[in-house]
């Protein structure tokens, strides 16, 4: 008979998703950046990977706090997400959409962080985890301003320039 699985299991489980897929990014963000033909772009990514590290270290800190050690569990989600940004690179370099590819690969990512996140909040809360909940919370604070800054600048500059070469 298998183990009961309890929601410290599933909490447990989905930090490791979420550090996997934290620990990706971070090697997607530089290649994303140089990809970028917008300065602005660009920019923005560098500014996230300078967070994601950031990220990163309050999740190794969460994993201290319910004694486990740092570890990734293969995240099929975000793999599935970079994979698109890499189709996007190959598909649309030197193509005026480029960029507007990029940020729509980079917000698919923030999304899906944002709902990790979220559920990670929620669940450090219902188990007492009164730490880990704010070490999260923050993580899901900048995803989320990271998300506005992205559909910001394309509203206000990306998605037009690759409009303008139409």
């Amino acid at each position: 008979m298998s183990k009961v699985k309890t929601l410290d299991t599933l909490f447990h489980d989905t930090l490791k998703d979420i550090y996997f897929a934290e620990k990706k990014i971070l090697v997607a963000l530089p290649k994303m950046a140089k990809a970028a033909q917008s300065d602005e772009l660009r920019a923005a990514f560098e500014k996230h990977e300078a967070e994601t590290e950031g990220q990163v270290e309050r999740l190794e800190k969460v994993f201290a706090e319910i004694d486990a050690k740092p570890q990734g569990k293969t995240c099929d989600a975000i793999m599935g997400i970079i994979e698109e940004g890499k189709e996007i690179m190959e598909e649309y370099d030197g193509s005026p959409a480029l960029d507007a590819g990029l940020l729509a690969a980079a917000q698919a990512v923030e999304h899906y962080e944002i709902s990790r996140y979220g559920t990670l909040v929620a669940w450090a809360e219902k188990l007492g985890m009164t730490q880990a909940a704010k070490l999260l919370q923050q993580n899901l604070d900048e995803e989320e301003k990271t998300d506005e800054a992205l559909t910001g600048l394309a509203d206000t500059a990306i998605n037009e320039m690759a409009e303008a070469a139409e």
